[in-house]
């Protein structure tokens, strides 16, 4: 891990899920940036990031794999109708019409971090200096189980950072517990054929 993003991936307490969404190249900077900014902005700077997640479209876009790997933790992606599926308090109609689900950012993260997940920061666009905002960043708590567990890692999302991995691939649809679900690496085609899209997805 490069000197700079310890803040975003370290600190202390139950692990964070950013879900993000991205335009056509938006640079790595801008995405650690916004992560950071984010969690600030909702008071979870001392919060780990366990992994990144987003829509399968954008699992390849080269600032999402580059945010992930700097970070030390995997990037998860999720077929849009996974995503769409997902009840948010912010949807797009511009997102839908792009990308085939009204929200990546806050969906990606609320399925990742597994049943009963919940935001703890709502969809929060980038803001580089004079530009359009390339990206945007939401944040999940993993729900906490009577025992103690996190369910975090049972449902798609890693429980703690996993050292090398950029991307994760999930299955068509949404995770589930068992041996059934099926994951793959960066290379691997995705599960429902999808390539990698061109159009903004904010």
């Amino acid at each position: 891990m490069k000197r700079g993003t310890a803040d975003v991936a370290g600190g202390t307490g139950a692990p964070l899920i950013a879900g993000v969404g991205a335009s056509r190249g938006v640079p790595v900077g801008e995405v650690l940036d916004l992560i950071t900014a984010t969690r600030a902005a909702a008071g979870q700077a001392d919060r780990p990031v366990a992994a990144l997640a987003t829509v399968a479209t954008k699992a390849a876009e080269p600032g999402l794999t580059g945010a992930a790997h700097r970070l030390g933790v995997p990037l998860l992606s999720f077929p849009a109708a996974a995503l769409a599926a997902v009840r948010v308090p912010d949807p797009s109609p511009a997102a839908a019409a792009a990308v085939g689900t009204p929200s990546v950012a806050e969906a990606a993260a609320l399925l990742a971090a597994g049943p009963g997940a919940e935001l703890v920061a709502g969809k929060r666009k980038s803001a580089p200096p004079g530009r359009p905002a390339r990206a945007t960043c939401a944040l999940a708590a993993p729900a906490v189980t009577e025992n103690g567990a996190l369910t975090a890692g049972r449902e798609g999302a890693a429980a703690a950072p996993i050292t090398g991995a950029d991307i994760v691939m999930t299955s068509l649809a949404p995770p589930r517990r068992g041996p059934g679900r099926r994951t793959g690496v960066i290379g691997d085609e995705a599960p429902d054929g999808e390539t990698t899209g061109t159009k903004e997805n904010q």
